[in-house]
């Protein structure tokens, strides 16, 4: 979930490019994100609702997506409004409106219903990562911090390790080292087998100048992701910069 951290953490030797995928990493997160989310709206009621209909319209035509999503949300009934505009943020990722998926995310979390934490931190974690796609790292923090609190109320460790990684995205482009680093710690014991964890660890422990310890990190990584090509990239220029050139 948490590509854009290793773009905002490199520095010194470039990396050999990687492929790029056809799908940016943003709008994949979100298509994620939101299909996670769309599990646990179904969850909440046996009341038929047109969400996934939305959000299947959304990924094909956007627009009428959020046509539909917008006269959703002017009639829905209290329950039904999170849906209504999870599916509107949806639909404004796939136009790259980032800012205004963000805030459709955070209504949609907002009008959940009382104890759907599970889903609110979905939504948050959703804003989230439209905030920063919009370079809008401060209102992303505000977001991610909501959404760590509601995964944890909800018992949902995978979701908060992946939120604390998003975390840590916004606090390194906040030029918060030392709080991004606490946020991976928390992510590495969420998710202690997660090999992009270690690997973003390592690359933060790096640009930090802590190389025994980004050593450590990286090697964890490669154990649990032998054949990344990042993971292998990185353990190059943590070798290079430790004056340990044939590594």
């Amino acid at each position: 979930m948490s590509v854009l951290l290793a773009i905002f953490l490199q520095v010194g030797i470039s990396p050999t490019p990687s492929p790029v995928s056809a799908v940016p990493d943003e709008l994949y997160e979100q298509r994620q994100l939101t299909r996670q989310a769309k599990r646990e709206a179904e969850k909440q009621t046996a009341i038929d609702n047109p969400l996934t209909d939305c959000i299947t319209l959304a990924e094909t035509d956007p627009e009428a997506a959020r046509t539909m999503a917008s006269q959703w949300l002017d009639t829905a009934e209290l329950s039904r409004k999170s849906w209504a505009a999870q599916c509107l943020g949806m639909a404004l990722v796939q136009q790259g409106r980032w800012d205004d998926a963000a805030a459709a995310f955070i209504n949609g979390r907002d009008a959940a219903m009382p104890g759907a934490q599970l889903y609110r931190a979905q939504l948050g974690a959703m804003a989230g990562n439209a905030a920063m796609s919009a370079a809008n790292a401060s209102a992303a923090l505000a977001a991610l911090d909501i959404a760590q609190t509601d995964a944890g109320q909800a018992g949902n460790s995978v979701l908060a390790g992946e939120i604390m990684l998003d975390r840590a995205r916004a606090l390194v482009a906040l030029d918060r080292l030392e709080d991004a680093a606490t946020a991976l710690a928390l992510a590495r014991q969420a998710q202690p087998d997660h090999a992009q964890t270690w690997l973003l660890s390592a690359t933060l422990s790096r640009r930090m100048n802590l190389l025994e310890t980004a050593q450590e990190q990286i090697e964890r990584a490669a154990m649990l992701a032998p054949m990344d090509a990042k993971t292998g990239v990185e353990a190059g220029v943590i070798a290079i910069l430790s004056g340990r050139p044939d590594a």
